[in-house]
């Protein structure tokens, strides 16, 4: 039974990633063509992808000429797609590199030069925040990358570490939008953050921010961190606030989500209900350390056991993980090397963590793992092998764990991301 399991938790997975293609979700979003130029500006995990949809439209279904059609889109190594007028860059993530700098300096370039009868086309998704690396006036490329370290080390939530982002940069928190006016902007945008906030998608480099300078060095006290003297003068620099709601640039500007981790989750929910399970639905916007909340699903998962219901419990949204170990590993893993110890011998239950993007955690490299697959018979499995399951956790060494047992997902590169999804399946033992 918990093959079959597996397997039909590996093709919600893969549903839930289709879902959330930008083939799919993003030509009946994109603007028609003004009378000047369409510049394309493309970040994240999918911005190749994004682009690759969007430069095929307007060249192949409208015939724009070729002329009136320039860009430049960023991903993550090994998120490239083949284009043939936007030029592609793959760039750091999670820590940023020297092609992401470079990037950023292009887009604020292409920018600058967009006039009144041109439309700035920026197609955001996850990881945006990374791929757009300019670091304030002051502040190093070497001491952003620290500040990056440091706040992925400490526990800080994604909102957190944003907001942090945002004060250290002359692209994100709405300054791109200062480059592009007077042009017609429009930011479509691939959402993987809980509650889809235009803010903190890609660090929200196109809309007003309402973010501010305090709550950066809030959350730097918060968390105790040990950060460069520039980085603490530029938090204490107020002219690197960022342009907040009811600034002109924003006037006339457009925003639209292409996709969102509730649209990932609808289809898997459909899948599943075809599939002759209850479906229990906790939403795309669950957060919280990572291990914490795989015990409070396991507790559901063994009440769904115990009143004998066939059910999946689904959610997404992005867990968070302290660091205290030197392993190797992400939220998603982690969750599930918990997951595994806290279902350890219920029969028929099955269950996969993994991001949508196709690596979770890891080295930046395109070949990471997405995730983990587990069963109540896990950790029986793990210790026959002579492995301890909570040394492991302890460790925060979760890629270890599931690579000696063979049970890592990785499907390489999706070319989207709407966050972490997560599948319980209870059946009957």
């Amino acid at each position: 039974m918990n093959a079959s399991l597996r397997a039909f938790l590996a093709d919600l997975f893969r549903t839930a990633v289709a879902a959330a293609h930008p083939a799919s979700c993003l030509p009946p979003l994109l603007p028609r063509p003004p009378a000047g130029r369409i510049i394309i500006l493309a970040a994240g995990k999918a911005a190749g992808s994004m682009a690759e949809v969007a430069e095929g439209w307007y060249s192949n279904h409208l015939n724009l000429p070729a002329e009136r059609l320039c860009g430049i889109a960023v991903a993550r190594h090994g998120y490239g797609r083949p284009l043939k007028v936007v030029r592609m860059i793959e760039a750091g993530h999670p820590i940023p590199d020297a092609a992401g700098l470079e990037a950023a300096d292009q887009t604020l370039r292409l920018a600058d030069s967009a006039g009144p009868n041109d439309l700035v086309l920026v197609l955001m998704s996850g990881g945006a925040s990374a791929n757009w690396i300019a670091p304030a006036s002051g502040v190093s490329f070497a001491d952003k990358q620290a500040v990056t370290r440091a706040l992925l080390r400490s526990g800080a939530n994604i909102g957190e570490i944003n907001t942090v982002r945002k004060h250290l940069s002359r692209i994100k928190g709405g300054r791109l939008a200062r480059h592009a006016h007077p042009a017609k902007l429009v930011t479509i945008a691939i959402s993987d953050v809980p509650g889809d906030d235009p803010s903190a998608i890609g660090s929200g480099p196109t809309v007003p921010d309402p973010t501010t300078l305090a709550q950066a060095r809030a959350i730097v006290a918060k968390y105790k961190l040990e950060l460069p003297a520039s980085v603490t003068r530029a938090l204490s620099d107020a002219t690197n606030e960022s342009p907040k709601p009811g600034d002109a640039v924003f006037a006339d500007n457009r925003f639209a989500l292409a996709a969102r981790p509730a649209d990932a989750l609808h289809a898997a929910e459909t899948a599943v209900r075809a599939a002759g399970y209850e479906c229990i639905s906790l939403g795309g916007n669950v957060e919280g350390e990572a291990r914490e909340v795989a015990e409070v699903h396991a507790t559901l998962a063994r009440e769904l056991r115990t009143k004998g219901q066939r059910a999946v419990i689904l959610s997404g949204g992005e867990l968070t993980v302290t660091i205290r170990g030197k392993g190797r590993g992400g939220p998603n893993q982690e969750y599930a090397l918990a997951l595994s110890i806290a279902l350890a011998g219920l029969a028929g239950v099955a269950a996969l963590a993994a991001d949508t993007d196709g690596t979770d955690g890891g080295a930046g490299a395109s070949t990471d793992p997405a995730g983990a697959l587990l069963d109540g018979n896990t950790v029986t499995r793990a210790k026959a092998l002579g492995l301890d399951p909570a040394a492991f956790l302890s460790d925060n060494n979760s890629t270890g764990f599931f690579e000696a047992l063979g049970d890592l997902v990785v499907p390489g590169p999706t070319y989207t991301n709407v966050n972490d999804f997560r599948a319980i399946v209870v059946d009957r033992a």
